[in-house]
């Protein structure tokens, strides 16, 4: 069998640890579509970085393997609608609190609830009633979306509103919490910026409550702080910022005082990681963003996740070279990362291949060749 050829997008996928997370428990690894293992490759080599493991590190630091229909974490799926499908994360407590809302009826087990009434109701209803309850999910396509939709933004939009100085190194301020903006945060420390971890007394980090290795990765070698957001302390921290990384909606932010466009047009970069970009009220994880932007696998009738939150991973490189940009330029910018349309620019058909047990080892064969399915593994 032939060599696999350099960087082939079925052997990145292999060799990324997010396809042995892909499918059933009992069945085989299952290959995504597109090149989102390939684009994350692309872009960690922009940043002088090789970190081939990275798209299932976090599955592999908990111990998630491939666990289809549910997410890796258990805590999304795709449900069907009358009319095509949605998906759904019930990560929180809150989300499930909301699931009589959602259903308007009792819902003693929320899971048989959901999926019952998903299949009365078309796709764009039950997309537009889980955005109004504020629960992280929405409409899942049957075919990638792509990043040339007519109404496809970019994923990555930087809007130049001051001027600054670059230093070094530079101070990074990280008001974010779980994987995307963590690993964004990690990634500019890698390279040399300090990087300070700013958690509210009330709220701290949710990644706090998952496995502590992978915390502990994420942010090595970071001062760590508890402040109260609308603190005269933090506002004191985010004037001497080079970069302010966050992933709030706007709005809850201006309440407590903090307009980014001020502090942008001061000489502060700032950059925000949300689900579909500032302008959209919309919540989301990883899970359901990645499969509303058409990063499923079709199986036995059914729509599956791929991988483990890949939205996260995705979003978060992308971040991390937008930030690295900006903190050499003496352009202060505006940097609105949108989960959404990070991962829908990496969607695409799935090519011709098979996927075979050869002894312990699952491989999958394509044109271009051969390439063993490796495990998702810790850095």
């Amino acid at each position: 069998m032939a060599v696999p050829e350099a960087h082939d997008p079925v052997d990145d996928w292999a060799r990324s640890g997010a396809m042995a997370l892909t499918g059933r428990p009992d069945g085989p690894p299952l290959l995504p579509p597109g090149r989102a293992a390939s684009f994350l490759r692309e872009q960690l080599a922009a940043l002088g970085l090789a970190l081939p493991g990275l798209l299932g590190e976090r599955a592999a630091y908990a111990g998630f393997t491939r666990n289809a229909p549910w997410s890796c974490g258990g805590a999304f799926r795709i449900l069907t609608t009358c009319d095509g499908h949605v998906g759904l994360s019930l990560a929180r407590p809150s989300d499930v609190e909301l699931v009589p809302a959602l259903v308007e009826a009792d819902a003693a087990e929320p899971w048989a609830a959901v999926a019952a009434w998903a299949e009365t109701v078309p796709t764009a209803v039950a997309a537009e009633r889980i955005r109004l309850l504020g629960l992280p999910g929405g409409a899942v396509p049957a075919e990638p979306t792509g990043p040339d939709e007519p109404d496809a933004r970019s994923g990555v939009v930087a809007t130049t509103l001051g001027r600054r100085t670059p230093s070094g190194p530079p101070l990074v301020v990280d008001l974010t919490s779980l994987w995307a903006g963590p690993l964004c945060a990690h990634l500019l420390g890698l390279r040399g910026a300090r990087v300070v971890k700013v958690e509210t007394p009330t709220r701290p980090d949710g990644a706090r409550r998952g496995p502590a290795a992978f915390f502990e990765l994420l942010h090595a070698g970071h001062d760590q702080i508890s402040l109260e957001l609308g603190s005269g302390e933090l506002r004191r921290l985010l004037e001497r910022a080079d970069l302010v990384l966050e992933a709030s909606r706007p709005r809850a932010l201006r309440q407590a005082g903090i307009v980014a466009e001020e502090y942008v047009a001061r000489g502060t970069s700032w950059l925000s990681i949300t689900a579909r970009g500032r302008a959209s009220d919309a919540v989301g994880f990883g899970d359901d963003v990645a499969a509303s932007a058409g990063l499923v696998v079709a199986s036995e009738g059914e729509l599956l996740p791929a991988g483990d939150a890949m939205a996260d991973p995705l979003a978060g490189v992308a971040a991390a070279v937008a930030a690295t940009e900006a903190l050499g330029s003496e352009e202060a910018r505006l940097i609105d990362v949108s989960m959404l349309h990070v991962a829908a620019s990496t969607a695409g058909r799935t090519p011709d291949h098979q996927v075979v047990r050869r002894g312990a080892q699952w491989w999958v064969e394509y044109d271009g060749g051969a390439s063993r399915v490796l495990p998702a593994r810790t850095r």
